[in-house]
């Protein structure tokens, strides 16, 4: 009788791709005002927020919160109906915190908040005096090589994500509801918005969102965002451009 073949597949397979997240930046630790901030958002557009994966950010704090400040945290925002599920990487007292709070940290936010200790500067010894040379012209710098935007002809679904890193995102066709286009430049919808559009998601203020038919769930630019709730009823299903001014979405009209 022959012996059986070892199963060498996995039972499961990881994978690690991109993934849309909220980051919470916590300004002011003072937990029932940060509670009951996210229990509106939650209340306002419950298809967006209601049990969304959320990380929590105290970067922006003078000190790493207590355990159990943050712990009061973690649970009230849970109450409020989203999930907290890691905390962004900070100092080494985050990484401490994060360990007591048994959540993971998230990696994405590393390079934000690494800070080196720089090293001390070094005179270097005075060159000796190169000999005369007969001047040459300077070489012509090269060109920057362009970055062409992600081109996407077919319509983007439900529950689809398309992510245009370090370039513009061009869309041949509709954004339907619930599906999220993102880029780190521009996006551009030459069809109906109807999900999530992110332009400037690594930060870039300048980026901008031009769609032709605006019926969007959120629009955001560089992490100012609005929900569907908060855009003008006006200009639904008009084309239009949005881009941010003083840190505010401005949302205009296309000629």
């Amino acid at each position: 009788m022959a012996a059986a073949r070892p199963d060498y597949e996995q039972a499961g397979e990881l994978k690690i791709g991109q993934v849309g997240i909220a980051n919470l930046r916590v300004r002011t630790l003072d937990v029932p005002r940060l509670v009951e901030e996210m229990r509106e958002r939650v209340e306002r557009a419950p298809n967006l927020f209601a049990r969304a994966a959320v990380v929590v950010d105290f970067g922006a704090l003078s000190r790493c919160p207590s355990v159990g400040d943050a712990r009061a945290l973690i649970d009230g925002l849970r109450d409020a109906g989203v999930l907290p599920v890691a905390l962004a990487y900070g100092t080494s007292e985050v990484e401490a915190l994060s360990r007591e709070l048994g959540l993971p940290l998230l990696a994405k936010f590393r390079a934000q908040y690494e800070r080196g200790e720089p090293a001390p500067a070094v005179a270097p010894p005075p060159a000796p005096e190169p000999p005369p040379q007969r001047e040459r012209p300077a070489p012509r710098p090269a060109a920057p090589a362009a970055s062409p935007g992600l081109m996407h002809t077919l319509p983007v679904r439900s529950g689809q994500q398309i992510y245009a890193q370090g370039r513009d995102i061009i869309v041949c066709a509709t954004v339907g509801a619930g599906a999220e286009v993102i880029a780190d430049g521009s996006v551009h919808v030459y069809g109906a918005l109807r999900g999530r559009a992110l332009a400037g998601a690594q930060g870039d203020t300048s980026a901008r969102i031009f769609c032709r038919e605006f019926h969007a769930e959120l629009v955001a630019i560089a992490g100012h965002y609005k929900v569907l709730e908060e855009l003008p009823k006006a200009l639904q299903g008009k084309a239009v451009q949005i881009r941010l001014e003083n840190d505010r979405i401005m949302i205009e009209e296309l000629p």
